[in-house]
C-alpha cells in the first residue's frame, strides 16, 4: 500500500479558508470553555455557530489539543482518527480471509508480502507496510499496531467486517495519527486499498 503522506489542505491556511486564523479560533474555544467541553461540543459549535467544513472542524479542534499540550497517558496527543469504507458483495469470511494470507494481501494491499497471520504475528510488504498483529476474531476483527517506521509507526488500527444482506461492510479505522499529512495520507490509501479489495473479491 502506496501512502503519499500530503495534507488535503495546507493547515496554515485556515485564515483564508475559514476567516481565521488558528489562533483565532484556539481564543474562540478558550472563550467558550476549552478542552472540557469535549471534541464533539466543540465541533458541534464550529458546525452550527460557523458552517465550517468538516476537515476544518477536525483540524481546529485537534491542533487547539496539540496548541494546549494535551497528551494521553502514553505521552502523545490523542491525535486525529481516520476511518476507511467499503460494501462488498460478499461474506464476512470471504472479505476476512483476504487479510488472511501472503498471497491474498499481495492481490490487493500491495506486493512482497510476509506475514504471520496470529495473535503476536506480524506483517510487511515490498511497500514498507509493517504492523504487529495484536488481535484475531475470525470473520469480525483484525487488530494491528501499525509500524511502518515512515508513516504514524506505533499507531493502532481496527479492520471490521460487518454483515449487511448480501453483502459486508469493511471499515478501517486508524487513530492516534499525530499530524494532518499522517491522517489525510492514511485516510486515501487505506480507502484506495479497500476500492482494491472489492474489485478483487467481486470480480473473482
Amino acid at each position: 500500500m502506496r501512502i503519499d503522506l500530503k495534507a488535503d489542505h495546507i493547515v496554515g491556511t485556515a485564515a483564508a479558508a475559514t476567516g481565521r486564523t488558528l489562533a483565532q479560533w484556539f481564543e474562540q474555544i478558550d472563550g467558550w470553555g476549552g478542552a472540557a467541553l469535549g471534541r464533539r461540543e466543540i465541533g458541534q459549535r464550529l458546525l452550527d455557530g460557523h458552517k465550517l467544513d468538516p476537515w476544518w472542524i477536525a483540524t481546529i479542534n485537534i491542533e487547539y489539543e496539540a496548541a494546549k499540550g494535551l497528551v494521553e497517558k502514553d505521552g502523545r496527543a490523542k491525535g486525529y482518527t481516520i476511518c476507511a469504507t467499503k460494501s462488498i458483495k460478499a461474506a464476512p469470511d470471504a472479505c476476512y480471509d483476504a487479510f488472511a494470507s501472503a498471497p491474498a494481501l499481495d492481490r490487493w494491499l500491495g506486493g512482497g508480502h510476509a506475514l504471520d497471520f496470529a495473535d503476536g504475528g506480524s506483517l510487511r510488504n515490498a511497500d514498507g507496510n509493517r504492523a504487529q498483529i495484536k488481535k484475531l476474531s475470525p470473520g469480525r476483527t483484525i487488530k494491528l499496531i501499525w509500524q511502518q517506521p515512515d508513516a504514524a509507526p506505533e499507531t493502532p488500527v481496527e479492520i471490521k467486517f460487518a454483515p449487511a444482506g448480501a453483502k459486508t461492510t469493511v471499515m478501517i479505522t486508524h487513530e492516534r495519527l499525530q499530524n494532518r499529512d499522517d491522517a489525510d495520507g492514511l485516510r486515501r490509501a487505506w480507502g484506495e486499498a479497500l476500492d482494491r479489495l472489492k474489485q478483487t473479491i467481486e470480480g473473482g
